[in-house]
């Protein structure tokens, strides 16, 4: 229990974990003005006994009473603002962080971690940190606090009943125990099928016009189904677990009390205990059950916010790709790679490449599917780091920049756009958020797009649903690269660019494309013939090597994949950009 306390506050931001240190000395206050009820009782007690009940003996219980309400409500209240203000501040800090740190991952990360996953950490797992988590913590801490100050003030009225009562609480803790390991298995298997749901809820939401295009609702209502029973066998399962060690929790603590109740009368008929004691001792009993009660019962739930914390702590201790380099400016804008090769999951996918790209030139990158083209792409511009080799920009090796400055120089227009839930004209400014309304209609009639954004409802203004779902794939693609005229970069990666795009939107994509291009590096991941042609260079990547390379004409006159390619069918379904 101890362990899981402190993992949590060293989780916690520095500035929240104070929050919660004076908090918990809150608490500590709020549990010494509850335990003034015993003296207020006492007082009154011993007046009774005396017969020698007043009205000043009246005032002054009243007194104590009022001070221990009084003082433990105002503790109460301050403890419980620093423990909100802790917990959401800590996690607002914590999905910062996350995001911050997911942005440097190698993108392999991505294809090994599911979006599930992923999605469920910095969702669920820091919603429940904030929601669940602080007020669970420091209703164990307080419950744990109040209880050590009654065991002192009944050991300060009677030895013999604080040590029965010391007793007691190695029971409860070695029942506590039980139950802190019986649910570690368990919340670790909840966090599992969470993420698993998330998974397929967003896959079941992602391909709905699959599923009802082929007829598959039954089916994938079946896996989704699933996987929300498996997650409620899950739940239930702790649930059901747990419960035999809460309901002996409660009993012990129940029979804890009504130990001490026994004692102190059988100590009192024994004449070793006068009246006053023993009436004391047995109010103090109820006192002791209530607190720790509390604290036993949310202690099941530690072991959940254990698993959070370290579901976060993976994800912020996975090794980032080296962004500590130097803000470089490079002489040229030439690209180079020398002797490169990469592996994902101990499959070769390049092996040995070497090529120059000058600047100011087309690339034409062209491919058997499955060749290694888009893994080249993504070595050249850094999205992963090779293995041995090196990639140089303007001559120096990429890895020396550091990564923001290094991506001051490329722009990518991928096949599958991603735009954000946002305005069309803070998508198109992504990479500049200041930039003026006068750039982005700029950039837009650049790219073909400003007629179709201004017959939309609010212009530029139009908010476009989540990943543009209320735009076409031209249209999409149009603002995609309006957005990369925005950012200006030296050289452009165009993968697949205009694969889907229907004829009636082709012509502007490429007028768009043109624009976007002019005076720039170009390296185009292409399957279309007209589009790769008119390249300076063509590589042919085949089984992570390069084949052929050379312009349409020279690999035209030679037997070889290129030239059976264009040959055989123009458009050949098998390679991609």
């Amino acid at each position: 229990m101890f362990k899981i306390l402190k993992n949590f506050f060293d989780f916690c931001t520095e500035q929240d974990r104070k929050r919660f240190y004076i908090s918990i000395v809150l608490s500590l206050l709020q549990a010494m003005f509850e335990a003034l009820k015993i003296p207020a009782i006492a007082v009154m007690v011993r007046a009774l006994l005396d017969g020698n009940v007043t009205s000043k003996t009246c005032l002054a219980c009243l007194g104590i009473m009022l001070v221990s309400i009084i003082g433990a409500g105002i503790a109460k209240s301050k403890a419980t603002m620093l423990q909100t203000q802790g917990g959401y501040g800590t996690c607002a800090q914590k999905r910062m962080q996350l995001a911050e740190h997911l942005r440097y991952l190698p993108m392999g990360y991505y294809n090994e971690n599911s979006l599930g996953r992923i999605m469920s950490v910095t969702t669920n797992t820091m919603q429940n940190l904030e929601n669940v988590a602080t007020r669970v913590v420091m209703i164990v801490c307080s419950g744990l606090l109040s209880t050590a100050v009654i065991t002192l003030m009944i050991l300060f009225f009677d030895w013999r009943i604080g040590l029965i009562l010391l007793a007691g609480l190695v029971v409860f803790f070695i029942i506590n125990t039980g139950l802190m390991n019986a649910s570690a298995g368990m919340a670790k298997q909840k966090q599992i099928k969470d993420s698993a749901l998330i998974a397929k809820v967003i896959e079941y939401i992602q391909g709905i016009s699959e599923v009802r295009a082929f007829r598959l609702t039954g089916e994938r209502s079946r896996d989704l189904n699933k996987a929300i029973d498996e997650n409620e066998h899950a739940n239930s399962a702790m649930e059901i677990k747990l419960i035999p060690f809460m309901s002996l929790q409660s009993f012990w603590l129940k029979a804890l009390g009504t130990g001490i109740l026994l004692a102190s009368v059988l100590l009192h008929l024994g004449g070793s205990m006068d009246l006053f004691t023993c009436l004391l001792m047995i109010i103090s009993s109820y006192l002791i059950y209530a607190q720790l009660d509390n604290a036993g019962t949310y202690s099941a739930l530690l072991r959940s916010v254990d698993v959070c914390v370290s579901q976060a702590n993976e994800i912020l201790a996975t090794p980032q790709m080296d962004i500590s380099g130097e803000d470089i400016t490079p002489v040229s804008c030439d690209l180079s790679a020398e002797n490169i090769t990469f592996a994902y999951e101990q499959k070769n996918i390049i092996n040995g490449i070497s090529l120059n790209i000058p600047q100011k030139t087309t690339t034409a990158i062209v491919g058997p599917s499955g060749g290694g083209k888009t893994t080249l792409t993504s070595l050249l511009s850094r999205f992963w780091d090779v293995d041995s080799g090196s990639v140089k920009l303007g001559g120096t090796d990429v890895r020396r920049y550091s990564m923001d400055s290094l991506m001051k120089n490329f722009s990518f227009v991928f096949q599958r756009v991603y735009l954000f839930e946002d305005t069309v004209a803070n998508n198109i400014r992504f990479g500049q958020p200041e930039a003026p309304m006068e750039k982005v209609i700029e950039a837009a009639k650049k790219a073909c797009c400003h007629d179709f954004i201004m017959q939309l409802p609010d212009g530029y203004d139009t908010v476009i649903g989540e990943g543009g779902a209320s735009l076409s794939g031209g249209e999409k693609q149009r603002i995609s690269i309006a957005r990369a005229i925005m950012k200006d970069a030296p050289i452009i990666v165009l993968d697949e660019a205009t694969a889907n795009v229907d004829p009636e939107n082709e012509a502007e994509l490429v007028s768009a494309i043109e624009a976007l291009t002019r005076e720039k590096t170009i390296i185009m991941i292409a399957h279309r013939l007209k589009t790769v042609r008119k390249a300076d260079n063509i590589i042919v990547v085949e089984s992570g090597r390069i084949a052929q390379q050379g312009t349409h004409e020279q690999l035209m006159a030679q037997q070889g994949i290129y030239r059976t390619f264009v040959e055989s069918r123009r458009e050949a379904a098998s390679w991609r950009i």
